[in-house]
């Protein structure tokens, strides 16, 4: 396993320990407070990460330091992983999903999705 996988695969244990059913205190943990608010909660910071991933991009084009895009798609990943583990999956589930795409176009890939 990378360094990289491993980050994740850390990052992922200790969301699913500080998950409420898994004896998470949302008075002591943000990822507990986020879990035990419910969906709305995380799902309304994934919509703000992913506004200021798209701000700080804009700001980059623009001169802006490209830093910014690191920290902000960092924010976005973990609240997405958040989402993840809600939802009983975890970022391995991501990266298998990426592995199985892998060597496909992306054009063909999303052809072949069936639209929901």
């Amino acid at each position: 396993m990378s360094d990289s996988t491993d980050t994740l695969a850390q990052l992922s244990a200790i969301i699913e320990s500080r998950k409420p059913a898994n004896g998470g205190d949302p008075q002591a943990s943000y990822v507990a407070r986020l879990l035990h608010k419910g969906p709305d909660a995380f799902l309304k910071k994934i919509g703000e990460e992913a506004t200021e991933v798209v701000m700080a991009c804009k700001d980059a084009e623009h001169g802006g330091d490209t830093s910014a895009i690191l920290y902000e798609v960092a924010d976005l990943w973990f609240h997405s992983m958040v989402a993840l583990a809600h939802y009983g999956l975890s970022a391995q589930d991501v990266l298998a999903e990426l592995q199985r795409r892998e060597g496909l176009s992306g054009l063909a890939e999303k052809a072949a999705r069936t639209p929901t």
